[in-house]
């Protein structure tokens, strides 16, 4: 692990010897981020969109467990298969993630309903989708 010791929710990500092979720290891990071999990279860790799509998966199977928990539902699993689609830029929206929801357990359909509901409040779907600010600056 880096010897640089991060606050949680701080990642820290450096160029390593290939071309677009990264290191990624956070304060209790470590992985390996790059592009695949036919976009130039070396194919060492998922690519950068993979990245947020795993994000994006991981906080909405975790916010509905945590919902289902808090309800008592009888919710066995979770599983979320996400996409991540370039549109045309002449359309003024040029990404689109496309989110397959897959749930086990003896639900009800108003339960169901409920839970795909409550996957749309995750609060890294609330970031994607509302008024996210980037600030950048060069140290």
């Amino acid at each position: 692990m880096s010897s640089c010791r991060l606050k949680p929710g701080v990642v820290k990500v450096s160029e390593q010897t290939l071309p677009f092979t990264n290191q990624v720290v956070t304060a209790k891990h470590e992985w390996l981020a790059d592009e695949p071999e036919d976009m130039g990279g070396a194919d060492q860790g998922p690519a950068p969109f993979e990245m947020v799509l795993a994000g994006l998966g991981a906080c909405t199977s975790m916010t509905m467990r945590m919902y289902a928990q808090h309800k008592k539902w009888p919710l066995d699993k979770v599983s979320v298969t996400l996409l991540h689609v370039k549109k045309g830029a002449a359309d003024g929206n040029s990404d689109k993630f496309i989110r397959h929801i897959e749930i086990e357990g003896d639900l009800s359909d108003e339960q169901r309903e409920r839970l795909l509901e409550i996957a749309n409040k995750c609060p890294v779907h609330k970031s994607l989708t509302g008024a996210l600010e980037i600030e950048s600056k060069l140290l």
